[in-house]
């Protein structure tokens, strides 16, 4: 099924990009994340089918995946819609705990009928909900995080978290005493491989021999089964644990055990005070805030939306003081270069872990390509099938 996906969203964007109507960048299936975010500017789209609101006339609803309150993935998605309320002053609303089922949809039309007409769904299996109901309502504007569809009065979006990825990665590798990681994955999807592939790129560009081991949890959200999956990594020999998960149970566990921890999503020190080293964090609002003036202004197109750390969309968390000397300047160090342009974090030689060649010396990845990852690369403990 991930190959077929895969295939399927290949296609999708070439014909978009044929078409000549490419977005600021286009991002690929995940879950709890919305549609990724590059640094390419957009090119021009079509008309939106729909008209400008005034601001006071603006009610924006959420669809979070997941509770506001577990400093994750939903968590982070809210202070994005709080920072909406204070810079625009526009009314919102939201539903946590949205299934990726057809409860999706009864959601959406219920924040319809209680008056939003602006809506954002943020998990990846929000997807074909949302976009059925935004071909019902062409008057209104929706949004989608993590996935890649667009309509006439819809967008995806989403950040280039890699990059935050990457220098996260950085911080794991010189942090670990024996070069074994541990990486608490919720699902196989090309966004959550692709950000365990950066990870790791980052761990061996200080520390070559480094490994990452990934362990699954098929779940977005499942306190317990995160800490579990930590806690049998760290029983493993991992002295590091990372991961692509909403809550704080993989930085506890570290903490109880005695090793280093990479969060995800928002500052999470105060759970694991004496493990946490930093972590890559979405900053939604910078998206928010931009979609709904365009809506005030008029001048609102769909688009896929991928930025990453240049635009401010994401970034990497204060690195805290359980890091050893050294790593704050090798973190700033890449970020400089990302910024500038002269680092592209997927850039070649890149072999994948069973050896092969995937990417040739002088070469990058393009978005399609890291749009389909279904490989793990080089340092890599797991299958990404």
């Amino acid at each position: 099924m991930k190959k077929v996906l895969a295939i399927m969203l290949a296609v999708v964007l070439a014909v978009t990009v044929m078409a000549g109507c490419a977005p600021k960048a286009v991002q690929q299936a995940q879950s709890s994340a919305p549609a990724a975010s590059p640094d390419a500017a957009p090119a021009e789209s079509a008309a939106p089918a729909n008209k400008a609101i005034a601001k006071e006339d603006i009610k924006v609803g959420f669809l979070y995946v997941g509770p506001v309150g577990d400093e994750g993935y939903s968590y982070a998605h809210d202070q994005g819609r709080k920072e909406l309320e204070t810079k625009l002053g526009v009314k919102t609303m939201f539903v946590e705990n949205v299934p990726e089922t057809a409860d999706c949809e009864a959601q959406i039309r219920s924040l319809i009928d209680q008056g939003c007409n602006v809506i954002y769904a943020t998990s990846f299996g929000h997807m074909k909900f949302i976009d059925a109901v935004a071909k019902d309502y062409p008057d209104l504007y929706f949004g989608h995080a993590t996935g890649f569809m667009t309509e006439a009065n819809m967008s995806n979006y989403m950040g280039r978290i890699y990059e935050a990825r990457y220098l996260s990665g950085i911080a794991a590798g010189m942090n670990t005493k024996n070069g074994q990681i541990g990486y608490v994955a919720a699902m196989k999807t090309a966004e959550v491989i692709r950000g365990i592939n950066a990870f790791t790129l980052g761990v061996r560009s200080v520390n070559p021999t480094a490994t990452v081991e990934v362990k699954w949890t098929n779940s977005w959200y499942d306190p317990a089964v995160e800490k579990a999956t930590a806690v049998d990594l760290l029983n493993k020999g991992c002295d590091v644990i990372a991961q692509h998960c909403d809550t704080t149970g993989p930085q506890v566990a570290a903490q109880e055990k005695g090793a280093k921890c990479v969060g995800y999503n928002a500052p999470t020190i105060s759970a694991a005070p004496k493990a946490y080293l930093t972590a890559p964090l979405f900053h939604w609002g910078t998206f928010y805030c931009n979609d709904v003036q365009s809506i005030i202004d008029g001048t609102w197109a769909p688009q896929s939306y991928w930025e990453g750390i240049k635009s401010g969309m994401v970034s990497l968390d204060a690195l805290s003081e359980n890091n050893v000397a050294g790593t704050k300047e090798k973190v700033e160090e890449a970020q400089a270069k990302i910024v500038d342009g002269s680092m592209f974090v997927f850039s070649g030689e890149i072999k994948d872990n069973e050896g092969k060649v995937k990417v040739a010396a002088g070469e990058k990845m393009t978005d399609e390509q890291m749009l389909a990852f279904d490989w793990f690369v080089e340092g890599v403990i797991g299958s990404a099938k």
